[in-house]
Formats: structure tokens, C-alpha cells, sequence
């Protein structure tokens, strides 16, 4: 299977790469976002381990269990041959109304087919206001004429 765009990346395939994760990410279908990972994809999630597609599609159902009206921007930070860094700020609130910013980075590494094999993700999280709140698109993909991270000044 590939995933275009496929490595070696240029600023403009790496930052299409991103915008594809990050649409990914904002459907919140833990199925179709394993999709992009290879079968033995090995991450670091904050302190957690995750290997292999099932296991991504059991964290990610987790994850979007708790993590509610989860909206996701993702910006390029930074490319090499078969690697992307990215940084990432997402909203969403707990089952007690609860909202939460998270912010972090993933350096993430691609096969030759356009498949993560590797994703290391470092996160740290706050609560947040409600009328602190900045994404506010529908759910689902962020349109393109949302601001993005630099926008927000994050």
C-alpha cells in the first residue's frame, strides 16, 4: 500500500504530508487513521508505548473516547529525506465539560511507501476557559481558511 506523498519529501510534498495527517487526526475514525502507519509502526505517546496497527486503533479509540469535540491543527516544522518534524496544538473537553488545550511535537519517520514507521510525540496539556477557546470549526477537517498555529501566535 502507499501513501502519497512519498519521501524524499520537499517543503511542499512535507507540508502536504502534515495537512493529510492533520485531516486524518480530525475525522477521529481510529481505523482509517491507522491507515497511515505501517503495520509494526512504533510510537511514544507522552509516556505510553504503542506498536503496531491494532494497537494504534485501541489508543486512538481511547483517546477520542476522553477526549471530547477533539479539533487538531497540525504545522510543519521542519523536513529531511524520509522525516518530518511537526508541531501541533489541539482543544477539546473532558465528560465533565472540562476544556483543554494540549500543545507538543512529533518527529515522525516514513518507508518508502509513504508509511509512518515511527512517530514520537511529546504533549503537555492545560485547561482552558471555554471562551478561551480558539477552533471552532464544525467537526471534521479544519477548513482552509481557519488560521493556523503561527496564526494564533502558538
Amino acid at each position: 500500500m502507499s501513501r502519497p506523498p512519498l519521501p524524499p519529501f520537499t517543503e511542499e510534498s512535507a507540508t502536504e504530508k502534515v495537512r493529510l495527517a492533520e485531516d486524518g487526526w480530525n475525522s477521529r475514525d481510529p481505523a482509517k487513521v491507522s491507515l497511515a502507519y505501517t503495520v509494526d509502526s512504533a510510537w511514544r505517546n507522552r509516556a505510553e508505548f504503542v506498536n503496531g496497527r491494532e494497537a494504534i486503533v485501541a489508543f486512538l479509540t481511547r483517546k477520542w473516547a476522553r477526549e471530547l469535540d477533539y479539533r487538531l491543527i497540525k504545522e510543519l516544522w521542519a523536513f529531511t529525506g524520509n522525516r518530518i518534524a511537526v508541531r501541533f496544538a489541539y482543544e477539546f473537553h473532558d465528560d465533565s465539560g472540562t476544556w483543554f488545550r494540549a500543545y507538543g511535537n512529533e518527529n515522525w519517520e516514513f518507508d518508502e511507501d509513504g508509511l509512518m514507521r515511527r512517530r514520537l510525540a511529546s504533549i503537555n496539556e492545560h485547561p482552558i476557559a471555554e471562551s478561551e477557546r480558539k477552533f471552532h470549526w464544525p467537526l471534521g477537517r479544519r477548513p482552509d481558511e481557519h488560521p493556523g498555529l503561527s496564526d494564533f501566535g502558538f
